[in-house]
């Protein structure tokens, strides 16, 4: 696939909110369309993104990077986020994974630790996606017993 590929699982496939026309469209509208914004105003704050911490405890599935894989993208899909790109990394047949979806909004990484039964996940996302719309497909997929919540908006303008 790539010079990745050896190192670990890299996954190229588009999200279902993107077509190989879309990205083409997009990119033409980027460079056309200087004045496009994705920063978001909420409460009457503008900034860039919204940046969820989330940690996972009592969590299961933790070292299968397909498992984890499919479930960044339904997370990232049920946001609304643009996935353009993954790669996640088995440590050992046992070990944890760490991983990231890139997106066109920003990224969605992960790192686990099944010995402890914790998974530490990132949701960074500007424009019109939502990262909280992700947070019941992490749990569907993860199971975990509890979830400890922190959101950082990022590029905050003051």
């Amino acid at each position: 696939m790539n010079a990745l590929s050896p190192l670990g699982m890299v996954s190229e496939l588009p999200s279902s909110n993107q077509s190989s026309s879309d990205l083409a469209r997009a990119h033409v509208e980027e460079h056309f369309d200087e004045q496009k914004d994705y920063f978001v105003e909420k409460d009457g704050v503008k900034f860039a993104g919204t940046h969820l911490l989330i940690d996972l405890w009592g969590a299961s599935n933790l070292g299968d990077p397909a498992h984890i894989d499919r479930a960044l993208r339904e997370a990232a899909e049920a946001a609304g986020a643009t996935i353009l790109h993954g790669h996640f990394h088995h440590f050992s047949p046992n070990g944890g994974v760490s991983g990231v979806l890139v997106l066109a909004e920003s990224h969605i990484s992960i790192h686990t630790w099944p010995e402890r039964d914790f998974a530490a996940i990132d949701v960074f996302m500007c424009g019109e996606c939502n990262p909280y719309k992700g947070i019941p497909a992490l749990k569907e997929a993860f199971a975990p017993t509890s979830i400890n919540l922190g959101e950082q908006r990022r590029g905050l303008i003051v």
